[in-house]
């Protein structure tokens, strides 16, 4: 089993141990410690760290396994250190805070079900790598959300449609609402702290209670500093109070980033001091002056809360078209549609549902003695795999598993490889699969071409 050093000065992190891929050896062993820094691996006893998620300047994210659940239940663990020399009052002060911001978290996510749960926070004292010294580390452990950020999503697929955004908006801003109410300020709203479960509900991560807790510690003037460059509006960059517009202005430059595809810089006009971005983007007019005044530059002018942003958007999607005169897209209602498919994930699909299509043939023929029977049967199944992931029934995936199973059953019933050697079906499944792909891109072309002039 590799288990993942969180010591951040670490020369090589990580680590494995044959012995812990025994279950019985894992959940009895007390303790492991890095092979390179002498680390304590098992944190508390309890979690066994496996990979690094991410890394910034106020410490790490790693994947991990808490080995006191019947399941080896998967979670967040994030760490961090006081960025600097503290002093010891200071470091008390970082401790205290972050006790009590760890009780805040746990209390939103207990309640919320869009917040991420906080299963546990400690602190882990150390030696240091240099001799005499300690270190103190602190930790916070939470749920896992098995998914992907909208970040990752927009570099995957491009920018969303209108009505994706719209639905973002409408899935966060009751998160946003809540946690408001319960007097906190969320200060880092982008899209990659807004995680997608493969289940599709969207959750809101990264409250920054390490920033918090670091800015504290030492002392600095002003706001929390808690911001990423592009979302935080003037008030959180001059380093003023913050309120929930605030928030409210970095999730409207997020649905820009989703609408568009394009950086923060690139849509903000730096020598007018404001957002130059309606002629990047297609969405009726009244979500788009919705966005701009969550975009205004003084926070009075904003929506004073999530909820009023909510009673707009409804208002605007939902009103009915005049009698007098057929729908405009300003005035048809915003309705969940299956998210575009990419070239790339089309390719593949057409791909994979050909090379399937050429197994059941192969298989039914060996069946049937027919290739009339054969043909139809396995054309009316494909038909059926390509409805299905146009309706997002299945995926990609979803057929790479069908394809495996179709390829072991063929290859351990030599009653259905039609008196073929292993490598003719292999290649009259490839040659079905590239002709998958070649049709599907000129219908593509085609369909683009006609399109175009019509």
């Amino acid at each position: 089993m590799k288990v993942y050093c969180t010591r951040s000065s670490c020369p090589r992190p990580q680590n494995h141990f044959a012995d812990l891929d025994d279950s019985a050896t894992l959940k009895t062993i007390q303790q492991k410690y890095c092979t390179a820094c002498g680390m304590p691996l098992i944190l508390v006893g309890r979690y066994l760290p496996l990979r690094l998620l991410g890394k910034g300047g106020f410490g790490a994210a790693f994947l991990a396994r808490d080995r006191y659940t019947p399941g080896m239940r998967r979670c967040v663990v994030k760490q961090f250190q006081p960025a600097g020399y503290l002093t010891p009052t200071q470091l008390q002060i970082a401790q205290q805070l972050f006790e009590r911001e760890a009780a805040v978290l746990e209390e939103l996510g207990s309640q919320n079900d869009q917040i991420p749960d906080l299963y546990a926070f400690f602190e882990l004292t150390v030696q240091s790598l240099q001799p005499g010294g300690q270190d103190k580390f602190f930790y916070l452990v939470q749920e896992y959300i098995d998914g992907k950020n909208l970040e990752e999503e927009l570099e995957e697929k491009g920018k969303f449609s209108p009505n994706e955004v719209v639905e973002v908006l409408q899935a966060i801003l009751p998160v946003l609402q809540f946690v408001h109410e319960h007097g906190s300020i969320h200060r880092d709203i982008k899209p990659s702290n807004i995680m997608r479960h493969r289940n599709g509900r969207l959750y809101l991560l990264d409250f920054g209670a390490v920033k918090q807790v670091t800015t504290a510690a030492t002392q600095t003037k002003g706001s929390t500093g808690i911001y990423s460059q592009g979302y935080a509006p003037p008030e959180q960059m001059s380093g003023g109070d913050v309120y929930p517009s605030t928030d409210l202005y970095a999730l409207a430059v997020t649905a820009l980033v989703l609408l568009t595809g394009k950086k923060t810089v690139e849509l903000f006009d730096v020598y007018n001091n404001r957002w130059h971005w309606r002629t990047h983007a297609d969405i009726a007019p009244a979500i788009a002056d919705i966005l701009d005044r969550m975009l205004s530059i003084t926070p009075n002018q904003r929506f004073h809360s999530a909820q009023e942003v909510l009673t707009a958007i409804a208002a605007a999607t939902t009103a009915p078209p005049p009698v007098t005169s057929p729908p405009t897209p300003a005035t048809v209602p915003y309705f969940h549609q299956p998210a575009a498919f990419s070239l790339l994930e089309l390719l593949a699909g057409a791909g994979l549902s050909g090379f399937a299509g050429g197994l059941l043939a192969i298989a039914l023929y060996s069946l049937v003695q027919s290739s009339a029977i054969a043909l139809g049967v396995a054309g009316l199944i494909l038909g059926m795999l390509i409805i299905a992931q146009t309706r997002r029934w299945l995926d990609a995936k979803d057929i790479l598993i069908l394809v495996g199973i179709l390829l072991a059953i063929i290859l351990f019933v030599p009653a259905l490889q039609s008196g073929l050697t292993i490598h003719n079906i292999l290649f009259l499944a490839l040659v079905a699969g590239a002709a998958a792909i070649a049709l599907t891109a000129l219908f593509r072309l085609v369909y683009k071409l006609l399109a175009s002039i019509f």
